[in-house]
């Protein structure tokens, strides 16, 4: 699955201001109940992410996070990203704040696919220019421009659905 696939305009927020890694969680567990389709709750979301979050921080550094998990609810992998105007603790492995994240849905049986879009999304926000052009850009269609771009020059992102 591609990531242009994945994210639309209102899965997309810039400069979105909170103040913990709880708040950060909370906004994007609100844009995922709120773009999704699914029916689950943000207080569902929520409960879902904090719960993977428990098992290790979703911090990989770099001021990126990528909060997922499993849902049984979803029928098909969803994400959201949001720009945070300022870097919130996150727990991540460098110890560095985090104001870009990217989260996602995925059904509650994809295993494979999940791990496989993770590994991708971990390896293009490896990419210094990558996360230093999200940070530049403050709107959601510039942002989607991004990850397009970096998706074409990266096959690894597409798998087969």
């Amino acid at each position: 699955m591609e990531i242009s696939q994945l994210l639309s305009a209102e899965r997309v927020v810039c400069n979105v201001t909170v103040s913990s890694k709880k708040r950060a969680l909370e906004a994007v567990s609100n844009l995922l109940a709120e773009s999704s389709g699914a029916g689950l709750s943000e207080i569902d979301i929520f409960d879902g992410l904090i719960a993977r979050e428990k098992l290790g921080s979703t911090g990989l550094g770099h001021g990126v996070a990528i909060p997922h998990g499993r849902f049984k609810d979803v029928a098909e992998a969803v994400a959201v990203f949001i720009k945070f105007e300022q870097g919130v603790d996150f727990d991540a492995i460098d110890g560095l704040p985090v104001d870009l994240m990217f989260a996602l849905m995925v059904p509650q049986e994809s295993t494979e696919e999940h791990l496989q879009l993770l590994a991708s999304l971990a390896e293009m926000f490896s990419n210094a220019s990558v996360r230093e052009r999200l940070r530049q850009s403050n709107s959601s269609a510039e942002i989607i421009e991004i990850f397009n771009a970096s998706a074409s020059t990266d096959h690894s992102l597409i798998s087969s659905h």
